[in-house]
Formats: C-alpha cells, sequence, structure tokens
C-alpha cells in the first residue's frame, strides 16, 4: 500500500526551494533607483564633459558658469567668446544628442516588445525612408528650414501608409505590421533615391548624404526643445504604459487575458513610437543601431520589465549618443563624419556579441 511522502521540516519556502532541486534561479539585479542614480550621474558628467570637447579649450568651470549665468543664477563671469561656444555652439548639440539617444532607445524597446521581434527598431515602421523622403525634397529645393517640419510629416506618413497596409484584409497583428512596414520602407527609399537623382547638384550632394547617414552638426535650441519635448512626453506615457507592455511578452492572447486591448494598445503605442522617432529623425537624420542594440545591452543589468528597462535605456542611450557624436566632431578635426558612422562602428560589434551570448535563448 502507497502511503503519502511526509513532507521535509521547515518553513514553506525552504520546502519549495528542496523540491526544485538544482533548477536556475532568477539573477538578482541591481534595485532600479541605483540604476538610474548612477545613469542620471554619468549622463551628467558626460554633459559637463562632452561640451569642453572641441577646438577651443574650455574648462568644465566655465562651462557651469556659463549655464547659471545664463539660467539667472550667478553673474556672467566667462570670457564671451567661451560664453558663445559653450551655449550657443555646443551645449545645444549634446543636448540634442542626448534627448536624440534617449528617444531612439525607448522607441526602440517599445518596437520590440510590441512585435516580439529583438531585431526590431524605431526605423522597423518605414519612419526613417519617409523622414528621409520628406528631408531630402526640401533640401533639393534649398528650403532647409523647413527640414525638420519635412521630415517630420514624411515619418507620420510612412507610418499611415504601414498601419492602414497592415491593416488591410485583417486585423493588426506584428508580422503584418512588420511586413507592410518594409514595403512602406523600399518604396520611401527608392522615391528618396529618385529624387536624389533626377534634381541633386552640386553641394546638395554631400548635405543630402550627411542628413541620410545621421548628423548633429545643425543642432540648435529649437532642435533641443522638439527632441527633448517629444522624450519627455511621449516618454511619460511610454513608461505609465510599462505594465500592458510587459504582457506583450507572453503574446496576444497571454495579454488579452490579463486584461490588455491588445488591438487598441498596439495602435497606441505605434502611433506614440512614431511620433517620437519623428521627432528624433527631424532633428538629427537616420541615426542606426542605438533603438536596435540598447534595449538589448541594458536589459542585461534590468531584466526585461519595460518598468526598469525603459528609463535605464533611455540614459544609457543618451551618454552612448553624446560621446558618439564627440567622437565624431573632433576624431578627424576640422573635417567631421556623419555620427551614424560612429553608432554603426559602434552598435555592430556589441550586437555581434550579443549574438554570441545568445540572450537566453531568445534569439533562436
Amino acid at each position: 500500500m502507497l502511503t503519502p511522502r511526509t513532507p521535509p521540516p521547515g518553513p514553506a519556502p525552504q520546502r519549495a526551494a528542496a523540491g526544485a532541486g538544482a533548477g536556475p534561479r532568477a539573477p538578482r539585479r541591481p534595485p532600479l533607483a541605483l540604476l538610474v542614480t548612477l545613469g542620471a550621474g554619468a549622463l551628467v558628467a558626460t554633459l559637463l564633459v562632452a561640451v569642453t570637447i572641441g577646438p577651443a579649450d574650455v574648462a568644465v568651470g566655465e562651462v557651469v558658469r556659463s549655464v547659471l549665468a545664463h539660467l539667472g543664477l550667478r553673474p556672467a563671469d566667462v570670457p564671451r567668446l567661451h560664453d558663445a561656444i559653450v551655449w550657443d555652439l555646443r551645449l545645444p548639440r549634446v543636448l540634442t544628442a542626448a534627448a536624440v539617444g534617449a528617444g531612439l532607445a525607448v522607441a526602440g524597446a517599445v518596437m520590440q516588445s510590441l512585435t516580439r521581434n529583438p531585431l526590431a527598431d524605431p526605423y522597423l515602421l518605414g519612419l526613417s525612408s519617409g523622414a528621409s523622403l520628406g528631408a531630402v525634397a526640401v533640401l533639393v529645393l534649398g528650403v532647409a528650414l523647413l527640414l525638420p517640419v519635412a521630415a517630420f510629416a514624411g515619418a507620420l506618413l510612412a507610418l499611415v501608409a504601414t498601419l492602414t497596409l497592415a491593416r488591410t484584409g485583417g486585423t493588426l497583428t506584428p508580422t503584418r505590421a512588420v511586413l507592410a512596414g518594409l514595403a512602406v520602407s523600399q518604396l520611401a527609399a527608392a522615391a528618396t533615391s529618385f529624387v536624389v537623382f533626377w534634381t541633386a547638384t552640386g553641394d546638395s550632394y554631400r548635405e543630402i548624404l550627411s542628413w541620410l547617414m545621421g548628423s548633429l552638426a545643425g543642432a540648435t535650441w529649437s532642435s533641443a526643445a522638439i527632441a527633448g519635448t517629444a522624450l519627455l512626453v511621449v516618454g511619460t506615457v511610454v513608461l505609465l504604459a510599462a505594465g500592458r507592455l510587459d504582457a506583450f511578452a507572453f503574446g496576444d492572447t497571454a495579454a488579452a487575458a490579463l486584461g490588455v486591448d491588445v488591438d487598441r494598445t498596439r495602435w497606441t503605442m505605434m502611433t506614440l513610437v512614431a511620433l517620437l522617432t519623428g521627432a528624433m529623425v527631424a532633428v538629427s537624420g537616420a541615426i542606426g543601431f542605438v533603438g536596435l542594440v540598447l534595449p538589448h545591452a541594458v536589459s542585461v543589468v534590468t531584466g526585461p520589465a519595460h518598468r526598469r528597462l525603459l528609463p535605464v535605456a533611455a540614459l544609457a542611450g543618451a551618454v552612448l549618443l553624446v560621446w558618439a557624436d564627440t567622437l565624431a566632431r573632433t576624431v578627424f578635426d576640422p573635417r567631421e563624419l556623419p555620427v551614424g558612422i560612429v553608432t554603426a562602428l559602434i552598435g555592430v560589434p556589441v550586437f555581434a556579441v550579443l549574438l554570441r551570448r545568445g540572450r537566453g535563448g531568445s534569439w533562436s
């Protein structure tokens, strides 16, 4: 006669652990407050140091005094030339780079969640190609002042075309969205190539190529305001929806069972990502690999939960792009590289390392 086995003595958690045997334990993650504090400190230090780097030597103390003087917190006691270099030239560019890097990292993390595709990036829905088409159109027409508006409008039109095509004949699914995005991206890229081939002349080729590869050379306080406002507004909304984004990791059926309106949430989040990405591309051009690599690299430390992943990814993206842009503008001084070249040179090896590690089988 079989008798039930008597459970081992001890508290219930210990018994559960004993029954689990030698199974893998969830890795212990650093507290979110610690990660955010370290990331914010690294970002502040990066901003201060990056502003000092360039042909003209500027001390960190001068940067701080210049900023405080313009904020009305202390008298202006910085040489006029150095103050102009800090406030009018370098600081807007560095702040724009930080906002763009953070925005692309957040957009990439959201896209990877919504599509359940580890290779997704902010440009997956054809946004980059649409923005490029709008930007190239105004560049060849000689109205570069309208470039941010045209790029943003092109990104939104690409989003509308992608989502409309994906909805044709059925509901919006990750696979249909990806395929529709690829189709729209190819169409917009072909149209851009045609415009460049047919109309670009003289120095406009260099200007167009620089923008297509990503450049922050023309960043102003307006650029920083556009990117920063988009990041603050959209980033806040996305962070508040972190729980719903986590639900998408288990598939649409599981997300619906958890009370998530799958179709509405996906449309809303994709629209927000498009708005965020469109704003970033409008001021910086198409900068690759930031939105693709950063979410994967950061998740090694934070784990997959979006409440932890999104703020840390934003800080890491900001730091990365500020240093990448600093390299782009100084390594070959007085010539300047498009920052997209630098992010690719950094992103490809990092991505290769992540692929080699396998990321727990989620990439198989």
